[in-house]
């Protein structure tokens, strides 16, 4: 059975405002994984003044979750009740280590928030220099559904090239970032690396490809982990519990034009097997129809 991401439930009174639905999911994830949650939280994260984050918390215990929070005079702040159930957020520890893993990239609204910081450290790859200009050009081709002349450069060729292309959408990858666009000179969808273009040379008119034309972006492909066959029971459970696997899998349904990218995310070769399965750890059960999307 495929396994699904817990999504909180929406309760009535729903925030309509994406700033104030923000704002709802930090006291959460503060709450819930500092055990502390003060005004001081809201005002350094999202530059509001002391009466708006006091109301701010008011409101989220009236309209959204009420009980969820209790005041501890001790503490000088709010704790998750007994009975605390969340209502923004999954609940789930990634969302409080997302935040922690976003504080150099938003500096701006988490580096005063108490979430442990001084006890982390993030290791980044190389940023990758992406022409802002560029950028914003294939963001608007894509919203818009233009076709656009692009200055391109590749390992496969010596010089610049020219490609006209019509971007639908961009994607993170452990690594670096790419957008999906459909290639006049290659007739087919393929993946730009954002840092490899050169400039913008014109609008070549409204695209012909658009993203459901995209047989691989539309096509679901299910990974189906399992611990390595080679290990021993006890060193099974462990890896089955390192990645939430049921029943001793996992299955990851990822997109075929992304299985590449999950496989290099995994640390997997799909070729050969580790020597070591202590090294290797998973393997892809259903190997064959894996193989037959990451290239």
């Amino acid at each position: 059975m495929m396994q699904r991401q817990m999504t909180p439930k929406q309760p009535a009174g729903w925030p309509l405002r994406w700033e104030l639905l923000m704002r709802y999911r930090l006291i959460e994830i503060v709450a819930l994984w500092e055990g502390r949650l003060t005004t001081t939280h809201l005002i350094n994260s999202f530059g509001i003044a002391r009466q708006q984050a006091s109301k701010d918390i008011n409101s989220y215990l009236r309209e959204i979750a009420p009980g969820n929070l209790v005041y501890d005079a001790k503490l000088r702040g709010y704790k998750p009740s007994t009975t605390f159930t969340p209502k923004v957020t999954t609940g789930l520890a990634d969302e409080y280590l997302h935040a922690l893993a976003s504080c150099k990239d938003f500096a701006h609204t988490f580096h005063q928030l108490d979430l442990g910081f001084a006890h982390t450290e993030l290791l980044q790859p190389p940023i990758r220099q992406v022409d802002p200009a560029v950028l914003r050009t294939l963001v608007q081709a894509a919203r818009e559904g233009l076709k656009i002349d692009m200055g391109y450069v590749s390992l496969t060729s010596p010089d610049e090239e020219s490609r006209i292309i019509a971007p639908h959408s961009l994607v993170c990858t452990p690594l670096r970032w790419h957008v999906r666009a459909y290639c006049e000179k290659n007739r087919d969808f393929r993946d730009f690396v954002l840092s490899r273009f050169r400039g913008f040379h014109g609008v070549e008119g409204k695209a012909e490809q658009r993203q459901q034309d995209d047989n691989r972006w539309n096509t679901p492909v299910p990974i189906e982990l399992i611990p390595d066959t080679r290990l021993t029971e006890y060193q099974k459970a462990i890896i089955e519990t390192d990645y939430n696997m049921h029943q001793g899998k996992r299955i990851i349904e990822v997109r075929s034009a992304l299985v590449p990218y999950a496989v290099q995310a995994l640390n997997l070769d799909l070729t050969k097997i580790d020597a070591r399965p202590e090294a290797q750890q998973i393997m892809v059960a259903n190997l064959a129809e894996v193989q037959r999307h990451a290239f």
